[in-house]
């Protein structure tokens, strides 16, 4: 005898269809920009630097020499504009500032432009074309690093004979992995035990007496210049106890060194510095910092953040953060109606729209979701 399904019975399918389709279908994925959009933002970028853009293809060589050109370079190469005439002048300028030790600057700052121009050569790598100018820079560089016998020890300076610092390492590091140094070289390790005596790390890890003197609030964050409290010239990143304020930019610098550098996100000096980041989670500013060096927080927290690989970030109030959509938002608010990006705060050089463009192109370049 046939039957027939009532219409309750047959409303009852219907919404239970409805319910098993939606459990079927996979969770909402993490909020990233479109890549149509960085599209538009990098084009919009791109016509302000070619009014920006040198006869020789360079860009503010007055500061730092090649480095704001390889910054830029960089950025623009990882967006798939590696075919701009504009982009294919600026690599012949960095050609032009290779050096027969094997540096890649001009009249000074070699760490730092070495390094920078060295990951703009190693991201236009194509076919193998700078292989040999990449393995050159790579040398020359560890002929920087302080092999001195104290707390200087495997750090790096802007040119291998001042004082180093958090900044030029970080940069050091990350130029010696992208030339394909083993993560396990010693110039990485002994970079590594520097960039352990930046954080404030109180303990069996990191003793010096700064260290010792943190505030609860600095704890596991990473600072600029582990030397500053000897200075007898007022500094304030000095604390009241004697301690070192920890930084943003230096924090997601250090963070990313290690991560880079295949240290576990179990280490200690890797989980305390997250942890400092999850008090501190911030676009609005460059904790420890306010405004000063804001672009420059921008770009290593967008590579410290991918390195991580997490593309949800909790912060310590259990909020979780679409990062690269924040940092997508962020930037494009403030990029300006002619495509340049600027720091009001001059300090760090960063009231050039030329270096601020430079490290918002590359903090862009993380924002697409892999």
């Amino acid at each position: 005898m046939k039957s027939f399904a009532s219409p309750k019975h047959l409303f009852c399918l219907a919404v239970l269809g409805v319910l098993v389709s939606l459990v079927s279908q996979p969770a909402s994925s993490v909020a990233a920009p479109k890549p149509d959009e960085i599209s538009a933002s990098i084009d919009k970028s791109i016509a302000f630097l070619k009014t920006k853009q040198n006869p020789d293809g360079s860009f503010a060589p007055k500061f730092g020499g090649p480095g704001i050109t390889a910054l830029i370079t960089a950025g623009l190469v990882r967006h798939g504009r590696a075919d701009d005439p504009m982009v294919k002048k600026a690599l012949e300028y960095l050609e032009k500032n290779v050096q027969p030790d094997g540096g890649i600057y001009n009249k000074g700052l070699a760490n730092y432009a070495t390094c920078v121009a060295l990951i703009a050569f190693k991201e236009a790598n194509t076919g193998g074309k700078y292989d040999k100018v990449i393995a050159n820079a790579s040398k020359f560089l560890q002929t920087l690093q302080s092999q001195d016998k104290d707390d200087r020890f495997g750090g790096v300076g802007y040119d291998g004979k001042g004082r180093p610092d958090l900044s030029n390492s970080h940069f050091f590091v990350e130029a010696l992995i992208a030339a394909g140094v083993p993560k396990d070289d010693p110039a990485i390790k002994n970079a590594l035990i520097f960039l352990t005596r930046c954080q404030n790390l109180p303990g069996e890890i990191q003793k010096q007496d700064w260290a010792t003197k943190a505030a609860d609030d600095d704890k596991g964050g990473f600072v600029y210049n582990p030397f500053a409290g000897n200075d007898k010239k007022k500094n304030d990143r000095v604390t009241a106890a004697g301690g070192l304020r920890s930084e943003g930019g230096m924090t997601y610098s250090g963070l990313k060194s290690f991560l880079y550098a295949g240290v576990s996100k179990e280490d200690a000096r890797v989980k305390a510095a997250l942890g400092w980041i999850r008090k501190h989670y911030t676009l609005d500013e460059n904790p420890g910092m306010k405004d000063a060096g804001l672009f420059y927080y921008y770009h290593t927290f967008a590579k410290a953040m991918d390195a991580l690989g997490e593309e949800s970030f909790e912060d310590a109030q259990g909020k979780k953060h679409d990062w690269r959509q924040e940092l997508f938002d962020t930037l494009k608010k403030q990029q300006a109606a002619d495509g340049s990006w600027v720091n009001k705060n001059g300090a760090f050089l960063e009231n050039s729209p030329e270096l601020a463009s430079a490290y918002a192109i590359l903090a862009l370049s993380y924002c697409t979701k892999k």
